[in-house]
């Protein structure tokens, strides 16, 4: 059997244990890794030690890594200095009703999302959340769904907000300051920002309802402006490396990894928080998501080197023939249903030169199809429970609430959010890239 079909067979495996058991999907990822790496060396081409050798050097993308961990560990900083909620705090104080307050704090929520990881965020605003709607006697359970499906939505904005953009920023040579305007054109963050307006106009309606009195909370104190600053220095270092060197680079890996390493410094001297608690801050980062795209890397390598990915680009080049709005279409439309069943991190990294391919097949810039799977793919998330791990953790602090969301309730919000947002993101994206 030729190593090609052997390869697919184990992407094939490795995407169904995904499905399967979530909880585990490093070791399905690093266990496919693995065993292709084996398969591979096999070939009179290759050695298990060159192959190795290039698993280590050319496949994994340590920048991208680098980035994924330092921006995670100044995430965990800011929450930890409360600065989120002290912002969420003012929110509610200058709003002039419940459902201004509840929409402004979901708007705050994609914000933050939008320069930290999606999790962090729906965790440092739930309390907010939570607090507010056991004053005024709400069911939570809607109010959760929108900071975890916000916090998803904006997390394609920017090259940290979460790694499918990192991925597709390495993968298109795409800086921190190419996500705003990309040759003269706004990029991706303003079509991210399209669905933003019309998803806090969905959940205005959700939430016009729930009362026109004005909302009061009890207000938070902000530890310290360190965290703060570390991410403003975050931000605009990756700035001036996007400007100095285009794309993701070393500079832009080693100028988070050292600003999140001074924060641990500042965490544990400065602050003096305990030993025990500077190791637990480092140990509950999600190392599992670091774990499996360093298997993702080697898997999708090894599937692109056999050329089953050139292989699906000419089929689906066959399936859409020549109409660019069919394939436009078609790459949102499937990558939004499945990113809703299935992690989107393997999938844009397979989709990605696969999107490319296609817009060069049809002379279309390069942008128009693989904006259009990233929008697709982040978004699509926001329709399921178990679509994004934002949506996971909702769930289960709802649940530790004694508040039930089923997979039909969910949809009853996650559905029209996920069609109108991708649907205004991708119209702005083809109005602005055709």
């Amino acid at each position: 059997m030729p190593v090609k079909w052997i390869v697919l067979g184990l992407a094939v495996l490795m995407y169904s244990m995904i499905v399967i058991f979530p909880d585990k999907k490093s070791w399905s990822a690093c266990g496919a890794a693995i065993l292709m790496i084996i398969i591979r060396s096999f070939t009179p081409a290759d050695s298990f030690f060159s192959l190795i050798k290039e698993a280590g050097t050319v496949l994994i993308n340590w920048d991208v890594l680098m980035i994924f961990v330092g921006s995670l560990v100044i995430a965990e900083l800011f929450i930890y200095s409360r600065a989120p909620a002290v912002v969420a705090d003012s929110l509610v104080s200058i709003s002039p009703n419940v459902g201004v307050a509840m929409v402004l704090i979901l708007v705050m929520t994609g914000i933050i999302s939008a320069f930290v990881e999606n999790v962090a965020t729906v965790l440092v605003m739930a309390p907010i959340a939570l607090a507010l709607c056991n004053k005024l006697k709400i069911n939570p359970a809607y109010f959760m769904v929108g900071l975890a499906v916000m916090a998803n939505l904006q997390g394609t904005a920017t090259l940290v907000g979460d790694p499918p953009s990192m991925i597709f920023a390495d993968y298109a040579k795409y800086g921190f300051n190419d996500f705003f305007v990309f040759r003269g054109k706004p990029s991706i963050f303003f079509a991210v920002q399209a669905g933003m307006i019309i998803g806090a106009l969905f959940f205005y309606r959700v939430f016009a309802k729930n009362g026109r009195e004005k909302a009061d909370i009890e207000k938070e104190t902000i530890l310290s402006m360190v965290p703060t600053w570390l991410l403003v220095l975050m931000v605009s270092g990756l700035a001036a490396a996007s400007f100095i060197y285009g794309g993701i680079s070393l500079a832009s890996g080693l100028v988070v990894v050292i600003l999140a390493a001074a924060g641990i410094v500042w965490y544990r001297f400065i602050r003096g928080e305990s030993g025990k608690k500077t190791l637990d801050l480092v140990k509950n980062l999600d190392w599992d998501t670091a774990l499996f795209l360093v298997g993702i890397f080697v898997v999708v390598g090894a599937v692109s080197s056999v050329g089953l990915l050139e292989d699906f680009s000419v089929f689906l080049g066959r399936l859409i023939g020549n109409n660019v709005f069919l394939g436009f279409f078609f790459i949102v439309a499937v990558s939004t249903v499945i990113s809703g069943f299935v992690d989107n991190i393997p999938y844009i990294i397979v989709m990605l030169p696969v999107a490319q391919r296609l817009a060069a097949s049809l002379s279309l810039q390069n942008e128009l199809y693989m904006f259009a799977l990233l929008v697709g793919s982040c978004m699509g998330g926001n329709l399921t429970p178990f679509g994004a791990s934002a949506n996971v953790v909702a769930v289960g602090i709802l649940r530790r609430q004694n508040v039930k969301l089923g997979f039909f309730q969910w949809l009853k919000i996650g559905l029209p959010f996920t069609l109108l947002t991708t649907g205004a993101s991708a119209a702005f994206i083809w109005f602005v890239w055709t």
